[in-house]
């Protein structure tokens, strides 16, 4: 799969990208998808044992979308195949009054992977330039701020180790609707609906306009944000899985030397 036709690069536009594919799709095929997904989940799950064993790297994912593209079921799907001492998922919803009292950043930073950890952000610092932006909750002067002090932040990881993945799970409107249907049809899943989101959908020409600034704004080769197409399951499953993989294959995270002689030692001189 090549995934960088995926990543958000200079110059880009949310209307570059697809919402779904299938069979129209180049190299779509459901059954090598399937085979290919088992094994990427394999071989992240090697991967992190690596990283978490070596412990002098870190990985930080971020996930951002509109609500009902699949946030949770992505992050359920990438830690069952993970150690959960070595991985963490934070979610981020409207700031407290205790994070209103500092810079938005706070809450944020002390959330980052320590080395040796993979952390999954739901949600992220994004936020103080989607929602706050589209609802007018921050002057245009503070957002532009922002795209900078984010940009500094990530670099700031960046330094220390840290590698950030960005993903935005696109989707349409349409496939929205239908997926806010779904919830309310199924008494299991009428917790998850929430009548504000219904008012959020008739801004939703205002919140891509506010996805395609800060993608174009922050979209770094230390940072990079890559737009998936959320409608179908499977390849948003391989797209995301695929591009961790080979992130960490770059990153090269290896098992730490003994501080002892294995030489000295075998399972019959133990007891």
């Amino acid at each position: 799969m090549d995934f960088e036709q995926f990543r958000f690069k200079s110059g880009s536009s949310l209307g570059d990208f697809r919402t779904a594919v299938g069979d129209d799709f180049e190299g779509y095929n459901e059954r090598r998808l399937k085979k290919r997904r088992v094994d990427l989940w394999d071989e992240l799950a090697q991967l992190q044992e690596r990283l978490y064993a070596e412990s002098k790297q870190s990985l930080l994912i971020v996930l951002q979308a509109m609500d009902a593209a699949g946030k949770d079921s992505s992050i359920d799907k990438l830690t069952r195949q993970l150690n959960a001492q070595g991985c963490h998922v934070h979610s981020f919803k409207s700031p407290t009054k205790q994070e209103l009292a500092h810079d938005f950043l706070w809450r944020v930073h002390n959330k980052v992977p320590a080395k040796g950890e993979m952390t999954i952000f739901n949600r992220s610092h994004y936020e103080d330039v989607l929602i706050v932006k589209v609802h007018g909750w921050a002057d245009d002067e503070q957002i532009q701020a922002r795209y900078q002090h984010i940009n500094n932040f990530e670099s700031l990881l960046s330094d220390r180790g840290t590698r950030v993945l960005k993903f935005m799970l696109n989707i349409s409107p349409e496939y929205q609707l239908e997926r806010f249907k779904r919830r309310l049809d199924n008494a299991e899943k009428n917790w998850k609906f929430n009548p504000g989101d219904l008012g959020e959908r008739q801004l939703w020409p205002q919140y891509m306009a506010a996805f395609d600034t800060a993608l174009s704004k922050s979209s770094t080769d230390q940072a990079p944000w890559y737009v998936v197409p959320a409608e179908n399951r499977l390849y948003r499953d391989v797209l995301i899985a695929n591009v961790i993989v080979e992130t960490l294959k770059n990153m090269n995270p290896k098992y730490p030397d003994p501080d002892f002689d294995p030489a000295e030692f075998n399972s019959k001189s133990i007891s």
